[in-house]
């Protein structure tokens, strides 16, 4: 057994027991405990971390604890350019694909409404969220704690506001995700990109009133469901427009 002593920065505190929040405390480690292993130990996922210090040194999750370490441990830099310094992980993710854990599908629902590509299904369990995570590069969205600690994820997100709107105002602030959005982009049933679709070709298919009343169409390549900009689509237009408001 040996003993570290830890210090959690910013925002990871709201995972530590009260006694331990913005303060440095000892805790007993077992022998060949890794970084990783303890600050998910003391409540803390490891996808929450950006950057781990120990005795000042930038160190990745598999660094071994001996006795005496001083570990200090950060989530992610907004103001802070640290890329100079070794992150925790390998590489950054290339594109921003998501998916949400089964208790977030208005969450992903938005995400969707807003342009990012965003897998979601109810019946999702744990270990096929971690398949999704790890096989296609996603990011979990998520408010299980434990989820986030599994080792086939490497990138997460614990959503801390419980209503939907809040909650993609947060991941759009943690993530800076404002200038990437493209609204109604995206169909909101399969998550497939949407295309413009000349009217001829989808009369047919139209209500009489639609047909009457509308000229511009998008279609969904993987259902093959058609959109138009009607009184629901504005409604969302205007949730979308002050979501993204309030998240620049």
């Amino acid at each position: 057994m040996t003993t570290a002593t830890f210090r959690f920065y910013e925002e990871l505190n709201e995972f530590l027991s009260p006694e331990r929040r913005g303060r440095d405390f000892a805790c007993d480690c077992a022998r060949a405990a890794t970084a990783k292993h303890m600050i998910e130990a003391l409540g803390v996922p490891h996808t929450e971390v950006e950057l781990v210090l120990v005795n000042g040194e930038s160190v990745g999750f598999g660094r071994l604890l001996n006795e005496g370490d001083r570990v200090a441990v950060y989530p992610t830099f907004e103001a802070l350019d640290i890329t100079p310094l070794l992150r925790v992980r390998e590489r950054p993710l290339r594109a921003i694909r998501f998916v949400a854990d089964s208790h977030l599908g208005r969450l992903a629902h938005l995400l969707r409404m807003t342009g990012f590509d965003t897998l979601y299904d109810n019946h999702y369990s744990d270990d096929e969220v971690e398949s999704l995570a790890r096989e296609q590069g996603r990011i979990v969205l998520t408010r299980d704690r434990e989820l986030l600690k599994r080792r086939g994820i490497d990138h997460g997100c614990y959503v801390h506001a419980l209503r939907s709107e809040q909650q993609l105002r947060e991941v759009f602030k943690r993530l800076d995700l404002a200038r990437a959005a493209r609204p109604f982009s995206r169909c909101l049933s399969c998550n497939a990109l949407l295309r413009p679709i000349e009217k001829a070709r989808i009369a047919s298919q139209l209500p009489p009133g639609v047909r009457e009343r509308h000229q511009r169409f998008s279609i969904c390549d993987g259902c093959a469901r058609v959109f138009w900009e009607g009184t629901h689509w504005r409604s969302m237009r205007e949730l979308a427009d002050r979501l993204l408001a309030a998240a620049s």
